[in-house]
């Protein structure tokens, strides 16, 4: 029989690249989501037509419970999350219950639905529900060494990194007490044309469209001097099926290994359309982090030796890939704008 997966998270970037990928490769897929009038739900449902979706909220312990009950996975992908780092100074306690308590619940109702007893103290095999938490590499925060791997110390800068650690450490220990099959990806900064409109990445991208088709004038933006490992969400996302299909569960590094400027992806993704990005670009203050992740960089050698996982897009290729697709989006709007216009009473 195919195997089964539960991904939460699955309306956003990587759960959505995710279902896709464990669709090609046979897998039957579900989808945890908040109600099913989830205004997300019909964008995940035209990216992949064959996922079936269940109730559940990683704020509430029973829901999980009754959704593992429902689905039966071979596998859970923990990928929901308050994803976006600035909001975490803003929300820090509904950031900290969702990234950080939302794996300790799911952990929970994975254990109670695998019927390992608290009291064994370990053991439960490695045949039962194969968990992935997505870790991340705001988890290294202040880094003490570049590049990071998986030994590296972390130093979270913001409550977002915070929550993150907490969720990786708790992942850590419940495979570590009860012998369950849970890994986390230390993924790092991973985009796609699918990425939220607040992250810098896809706010370029969907800045150079306007621009070029003169719909907007000027680009602001905060720190352009902080350096990131970026990648192709779609190449990441077969990392993370890859972990879970080891002998033995571990935890991994997951990036390029090569760094770029928020000013490197600025003038890239301008290039890409002919314009000079200083003509366009401005900086604003209150965009500047509380305290700044200024250079993440991975050292995903056992991924690449263990997993055999490389990356296929390198960096200048994929701001092309966002900024040709926000062009093409924002010529069909503009085209239908024009065309309401042109037939309005």
């Amino acid at each position: 029989m195919s195997k089964c997966a539960l991904i939460t998270g699955i309306t956003g970037q990587d759960g959505s690249y995710l279902a896709e990928h464990l669709l090609a490769q046979g897998y039957r897929v579900w989808g945890l989501i908040r109600g099913q009038a989830n205004p997300r739900k019909l964008r995940i449902s035209r990216l992949a037509s064959d996922v079936t979706f269940v109730d559940g909220d990683l704020m509430d312990q029973a829901s999980l419970v009754a959704a593992l009950d429902a689905v039966q996975p071979d596998e859970v992908y923990n990928l929901g999350a308050i994803s976006f780092v600035p909001m975490s100074w803003q929300q820090s306690e509904l950031v900290t219950e969702v990234n950080a308590m939302g794996v300790l619940r799911m952990l929970e109702a994975i254990r109670m639905v695998s019927g390992l007893d608290k009291s064994r103290g370990g053991g439960g095999g490695r045949g039962g529900i194969r968990f992935y938490q997505a870790s991340s590499s705001e988890m290294f925060g202040k880094v003490t060494e570049t590049p990071q791997r998986e030994t590296t110390i972390f130093h979270p800068r913001s409550p977002y990194g915070a929550a993150k650690a907490y969720g990786h450490f708790i992942t850590r220990n419940y495979r570590e007490s009860f012998g369950m099959y849970a890994v986390s990806g230390m993924l790092f900064n991973h985009e796609s044309p699918r990425r939220g409109a607040e992250f810098v990445t896809r706010k370029i991208s969907l800045a150079v469209a306007q621009i070029k088709l003169g719909l907007q004038d000027k680009l602001f933006l905060g720190n352009l001097d902080a350096v990131r490992d970026w990648g192709f969400a779609g190449d990441y996302v077969r990392a993370m099926h890859l972990m879970l299909q080891q002998d033995e569960p571990s935890d991994y590094v997951v990036g390029t290994g090569r760094i770029h400027s928020v000013r490197d992806a600025v003038r890239m993704a301008f290039e890409s359309v002919d314009l000079d990005w200083e003509d366009y670009v401005a900086i604003d203050p209150t965009l500047v982090r509380p305290a700044e992740v200024e250079t993440l960089c991975a050292d995903s050698t056992r991924a690449r030796t263990e997993l055999g996982w490389e990356p296929t897009v390198d960096f200048r290729e994929l701001m092309s890939m966002m900024v040709e697709s926000d062009l093409r989006q924002a010529s069909r709007e503009r085209d239908y704008g024009d065309l309401l216009s042109a037939t309005s009473w």
